[in-house]
């Protein structure tokens, strides 16, 4: 997700660009079915409502399924999937084209932060809102009681400089000596920082188990004697920069991705030992999280990743230099769901794994890039800022001396918001939001199942994605999750298996992992495409629809020296 900054540079501050998208549109199908042809825009792409607009900033997440942009004014435009209000309008209304947000429109919005469900926004002024689903108390506003907030909500932190999302949480960077990062949401593997996932046994005879919610944001502890200045949060994961450029990860150790050499979750922050002594990060250093791995830039603008860089092949359980992008100066980085946007020079770089075409290449590229590769259309182009969702990318260009070159770009419409009648309950969005039934659900499964046998599979995990009594899942997906990790060999490799068969090294949870139902029906399908769990989608990060589409074209030549 989109790394923050304790100092940015002036210019790119004060000057705004022009906003271009890529990736699907069809915001209600993200991660639930494949999309067409007609729905996704393959090549960056203009949106008719931004054009002429000065935007500065935008922010996406790894599992989002919304954006968030920023103009020069403070205005704050949403759009995207809005089933929990993720979008600020008070309702639950899909917006197609970036509408401003206007009850924030008495504030100047200088940065902004999406998650799963959720956003969240700073004031120039220091103080935060943040609004959509608060099921885990991500919104930090220190009340579960209302599950869903349709409309802006004032978050307990002061003196705030930037905010980021993980999937279900929230991170804050404040100007308060001592606890100069806060957290809240949910705990459950760590990535709050504060020592503990909050575990406990929903009842006393019972062997669910749930997480407790944190809805106050909590200074880390920990990091107390630490300035904090830069951080990023994958979907369980958190990455953050002190102002001595020693780099911290805590949270879901899948894959590799906090950086230790070993897949164990880590609930206290946890320095990582290749950025110390003489490899410090400097202060113009650039971090990023996505959904199964972490990056940044340390000595020299030398780029490092570890986790889960691709589909095929080993984890990188240490940081590693990605010597493809050697030689060049980045500026920013976004890391989705398994793609990865950069900006450097005067180029637009992108790689991974991809559906939608979320990476720019056009429709006569490749749909994936196994290695880092020039947007051609971008070529020549400043970028001032990127963002990375689930299956999409929001690039912000600098106008100067390209007028011409972006009038040749294509411009997206969208549809016009449906007016439809709302019903938001003044005293539990919570109920409305609970109307699907786990019977509905399971029948609306099962007619799925009997229409298209091969398809029911993502129907099934889409249903848990989003469904609220899916969501409730949350509370058994330790158990898949500590299941998902390796033995500890390096390998994160996707065996078919579902998630609760997976072999743990977890913290010592003995309880058996119990299936679900649509896990069962899943494995018992005999489907010759690999398509993982909901728990593999959102928390390790990745979705291979169809091998035939997995990043393993031939290796391009590196971009080194290019520029």
């Amino acid at each position: 997700m989109e790394p923050v900054d304790e100092e940015k540079k002036v210019e790119e501050e004060v000057k705004g660009g022009e906003l271009l998208f890529c990736g699907t549109t069809a915001w209600d199908a993200m991660g639930r079915r494949r999309t067409t042809l007609e729905e996704n825009l393959v090549s960056p792409t203009r949106l008719r409502p931004l054009m002429g607009v000065d935007i500065r900033f935008v922010a996406s997440g790894c599992v989002s399924c919304h954006c968030v942009a920023l103009d020069v004014e403070g205005r704050c435009y949403t759009w995207g999937r809005n089933e929990k209000g993720q979008l600020g309008h008070g309702d639950k209304v899909q917006r197609d084209r970036p509408t401003i947000v206007s009850e924030l429109s008495k504030y100047k919005v200088v940065r902004a932060g999406a998650g799963r469900s959720h956003s969240v926004v700073v004031t120039e002024d220091g103080l935060s809102l943040a609004f959509g689903w608060n099921k885990h108390g991500q919104l930090g506003s220190g009340s579960v009681k209302n599950e869903v907030e349709f409309s802006p909500v004032r978050c307990l932190v002061s003196e705030v400089k930037t905010a980021v999302c993980g999937g279900d949480f929230t991170v804050w960077l404040t100007s308060i000596e001592g606890s100069s990062i806060l957290t809240a949401g949910l705990p459950q593997y760590g990535q709050l920082g504060h020592g503990s996932n909050n575990e406990y046994n929903t009842k006393d005879s019972s062997v669910k188990l749930a997480y407790e919610a944190q809805p106050r944001p909590r200074a880390i502890a920990s990091l107390s004697e630490k300035t904090i200045v830069k951080v990023a949060c994958g979907t369980n994961h958190t990455v953050a920069v002190d102002k001595n450029g020693h780099v911290y990860t805590w949270g879901f150790g899948g894959y590799g991705r906090l950086g230790h050499r070993e897949q164990k979750d880590e609930w206290t922050p946890r320095c990582v030992d290749v950025f110390t002594r003489h490899n410090v990060l400097p202060p113009d250093a650039v971090v990023s999280a996505g959904s199964a791995n972490s990056a940044c830039t340390a000595g020299g603008g030398q780029l490092y990743m570890w986790g889960k860089i691709k589909n095929s092949g080993d984890d990188w359980m240490y940081p590693k230099p990605l010597m493809d992008l050697s030689g060049w100066h980045l500026r920013c980085m976004d890391s989705g769901n398994m793609h990865h946007f950069v900006g450097a020079d005067s180029s637009c770089i992108s790689w991974g794994h991809a559906q939608s075409g979320e990476l720019g290449y056009g429709p006569n590229g490749q749909k994936s890039s196994a290695i880092p590769k020039k947007v051609d259309i971008l070529e020549g182009m400043h970028v001032i800022s990127v963002a990375c969702g689930f299956a999409h990318s929001l690039v912000v260009v600098d106008r100067t001396n390209i007028a011409d070159r972006l009038e040749q770009l294509e411009v997206h419409d969208g549809k016009a918001a449906e007016e439809a009648v709302v019903e938001v309950p003044d005293s539990g969005p919570a109920v409305a939001e609970k109307a699907p039934k786990k019977s509905s659900v399971k029948k609306s499964q099962n007619s799925k199942k009997r229409k298209n046998v091969e398809s029911s599979s993502e129907d099934e995990e889409n249903s848990e994605y989003d469904s609220d009594d899916s969501d409730e899942m949350l509370n058994g997906e330790a158990e898949h999750g500590r299941g998902a990790k390796s033995s500890g060999k390096g390998r994160g490799k996707n065996t078919g298996k579902s998630a609760s068969g997976r072999k743990s090294n977890g913290r010592g949870r003995g309880r058996p992992p119990s299936q679900t139902k649509s896990s069962q029906s899943a494995e018992g399908k005999g489907s010759d495409r690999l398509i993982l769990s909901h728990y593999d989608q959102s928390h390790v990060g990745f979705t291979q629809i169809n091998d035939d589409d997995a990043v393993g074209q031939p290796r391009l030549s590196s971009l080194a020296g290019q520029h």
